[in-house]
């Protein structure tokens, strides 16, 4: 069996504006190979429920609602997640270290915790976005910078984009976990994102997980989707 299946890398992001299209989905998915991401939209509709579904259904849940706000708040916000049982959930790095540090601290009375990660840079912004909002940095150098306060404030990886991977594995332990969204199979459409890459690609920079969309939801068989991904990633 392949090690991809025996610890899924393909995190399915449902981006749905409702609980049926998404609980549809996932029952023609399988939980032993792939996880699932449940993102702002869905969870501002249909709140915690769907989450609570997905985990009883044997799904590993990253709940990506990208938390960012004072520590008190964000620390309060993270054991509220992690007391759903969700697998993975984020906060932004750039609400800074103690924020990071109160988040991790309010999950380590579970025996099971979630794994905490943070947001570097969207991989929807490209350099000069970054300018007109007043970081001189290039997408590179924000991510290096953010993911080495992140690994500093104890947390257990980071999200950034394929991109950025390469450099961040030789930069920081190799248990430092990297999620890569912006997943797009060879041939693709790269639709709104700005710095993608292809599953191979972004496995061989070093990414841990791979966050893949409409490429495995808006297809006519997802599974048969998602085992053409695997396929792809297989070996690598």
């Amino acid at each position: 069996m392949s090690s991809h299946i025996e610890n899924p890398r393909i995190i399915v992001a449902l981006d749905f504006d409702n609980a049926g299209e998404a609980l549809a989905l996932t029952r023609r998915l399988d939980p032993k190979r792939c996880r699932v991401k449940v993102g702002k939209e869905l969870f501002t509709r249909a709140g915690p429920a769907p989450v609570e579904k997905l985990t009883a259904a044997g799904f590993d849940v990253f709940l990506d609602l990208k938390f960012h706000d004072i520590p008190n708040t964000v620390a309060a916000a993270c054991a509220a997640a992690a007391d759903l049982g969700c697998w993975m959930i984020n906060v932004h790095a750039s609400g800074g270290q103690a924020m990071m540090m109160a988040a991790r601290e309010s999950m380590e009375r579970y025996p099971r915790r979630p794994l905490l990660v943070a947001v570097t840079v969207l991989t929807s912004l490209a350099a000069e976005d970054l300018a007109a909002i007043g970081m001189k940095d290039t997408p590179e150098a924000a991510v290096s910078r953010l993911a080495a306060l992140t690994h500093k404030a104890g947390l257990d990886g980071v999200v950034c984009s394929a991109h950025e991977a390469a450099s961040l594995r030789r930069e920081l332990p190799r248990d430092f976990l990297l999620v890569t969204p912006g997943i797009r199979p060879a041939g693709g459409d790269a639709a709104d994102q700005a710095r993608v890459a292809t599953p191979a690609e972004a496995l061989r920079a070093g990414a841990d997980y791979l966050v893949i969309g409409r490429p495995v939801t808006r297809a006519a068989d997802p599974l048969q989707a998602l085992a053409g991904i695997e396929r792809e990633i297989d070996g690598v």
